[in-house]
């Protein structure tokens, strides 16, 4: 699956981030010790947020196609 396109190996970075950030919030959910809400929003919250600002800059610094 890995792909030479440098806008779909972006995008794939940008969605394992994402998945990875939900992951680690999931679990947080699930844990019921006082340090779980900072991991939720220190670590899922950070991972979402470079997730998505990965997937934005992918998209528009992809080059237009002519033709």
């Amino acid at each position: 699956m890995a792909s030479t396109n440098p806008l779909e190996r972006r995008l794939q970075i940008a969605g394992m981030l994402l998945i990875v950030g939900l992951l680690i919030e999931a679990v947080c959910l699930l844990w019921k010790a006082p340090i779980a809400f900072i991991i939720f929003v220190a670590l899922g919250g950070l991972l979402l947020g470079v997730g998505v600002v990965v997937y934005l800059l992918s998209l528009v610094s992809a080059p237009a196609k002519s033709g």
